[in-house]
């Protein structure tokens, strides 16, 4: 495992990177809404990055399974958890959550981020999933201290949402993050307070609890790309991009834009 440890030049250029991924996320929330379909939203996010000068990093994004990826965002819709292909069959309907996932490449630095957004008013059950799920995200960024461990991270993610009966995906993970979109280390959601790699000063991981409202089982779709909760039942994916420093973590990613936009609705 090679961990590169970024130059506060390098910090401050993933920053841009990644706070345009933040605005990004804000504009499609203009167009979450009863009616519109993923293919529509993917279309907004594609212009909006590369009218800012950038490049969605996930489109032709290569899969050990099958094809590249085929669009700039993911959308992942109810029972999805991650990697939701847009197309023009999906229609957003009143009640439905949604995670997108974005990121850019910019000034040869990469943004990633991701927000579960409501479509319209959500029941209460998926609105404590959301809560919950969020909640964790900065659970785990509270660990991501200079001289902790990495499990120290995955440990605060599975307690604060196992101990409320929800159900951890372990088969995916958060990453590093740099030049490339995927760097070492992983950054797994379980774990155990202590082990795993000492963080230090400089690094720069993706947090992203993926978080299911029942078993934590999950299946790959026939697109080779949708992954789905196995008992149907839905799914919440928040991620932020932070530096690892001594004393408290930044936030290079920001949500700020997509709650003043939604309106936090949980």
């Amino acid at each position: 495992m090679k961990v590169f440890l970024k130059t506060e030049d390098e910090i401050e250029l993933m920053r841009q990177a990644n706070q345009l991924v933040g605005k990004t996320l804000g504009e499609l929330a203009k167009h979450i809404k009863p009616g519109v379909t993923t293919l529509q939203l993917d279309k907004v996010a594609d212009e909006f990055i590369r009218d800012h000068g950038a490049i969605p990093t996930f489109k032709g994004f290569p899969n050990p399974y099958g094809g590249p990826f085929p669009a700039s965002i993911c959308t992942s819709v109810n029972d999805v958890v991650v990697h939701g292909v847009p197309n023009s069959t999906t229609i957003l309907q009143e009640g439905d959550i949604i995670s997108v996932d974005c990121g850019t490449l910019l000034n040869g630095f990469c943004g990633d981020s991701c927000y579960t957004f409501c479509v319209g008013e959500i029941d209460d059950e998926k609105k404590q999933l959301l809560r919950t799920t969020k909640e964790a995200l900065y659970k785990g960024i509270e660990q991501a201290v200079a001289g902790r461990h990495l499990g120290d991270i995955s440990y605060a993610v599975q307690y604060h949402c196992e101990s409320q009966g929800y159900g951890v995906v372990r088969e995916l993970t958060g990453h590093g993050i740099g030049r490339e979109m995927h760097e070492d280390p992983q950054v797994p959601n379980y774990g155990r307070r202590g082990n795993g790699i000492m963080l230090k000063a400089g690094m720069c991981i993706a947090i992203e609890p993926m978080i299911t409202m029942g078993k934590r089982d999950i299946w790959l779709d026939q697109d080779r790309w949708t992954v789905r909760t196995r008992d149907s039942k839905p799914a919440a994916h928040f991620e932020h991009t932070i530096v690892v420093r001594k004393g408290k973590a930044e936030i290079l990613s920001s949500f700020e834009e997509a709650e003043s936009t939604e309106g936090i609705k949980y």
